[in-house]
């Protein structure tokens, strides 16, 4: 016969385990922004413009339009504008999305790491806040 505090015990592990996998995923997260972007790129409250722009509020962004970067002609005349699809076929191979970029980057092509990547980035308003 099931008491309640089994059932109660049951719900507390699962919420336990909820959350361990929820701080594992944000640790992917984390660990591929630091892996791929963090050597050119600030993300967060304290952003600065390094070798690249921070990539604060990137979804829905127009490139080239951060303002104080001088960005390449070929990313400021891409008409792209951020979101899940573009960047991850950006990302993917820099080069070939924009011809011209100066981000001279080979790519991420580990499709689980272009999905850390994004919902990394989409985490941050343009203030650098988290959402």
């Amino acid at each position: 016969m099931r008491t309640p505090l089994k059932g109660v015990g049951l719900l507390a592990f699962m919420l336990v385990v909820a959350s361990a996998g929820t701080a594992l995923a944000q640790e992917a997260t984390d660990t591929a922004f630091r892996k791929w972007c963090l050597p050119c790129h600030d993300a967060g409250p304290d952003a600065k413009i390094k070798l690249g722009p921070p990539l604060n509020g990137l979804d829905g962004r127009h490139a080239g339009t951060f303002a104080g970067f001088n960005y390449s002609d070929a990313v400021k005349n891409s008409g792209i504008t951020w979101n899940e699809a573009t960047f991850k076929e950006y990302i993917g191979n820099p080069m070939q999305k924009i011809p011209g970029t100066r981000m001279a980057f080979a790519g991420v092509r580990d499709t689980k790491e272009q999905d850390d990547l994004w919902a990394y980035l989409k985490q941050f308003d343009a203030d650098g806040k988290k959402k």
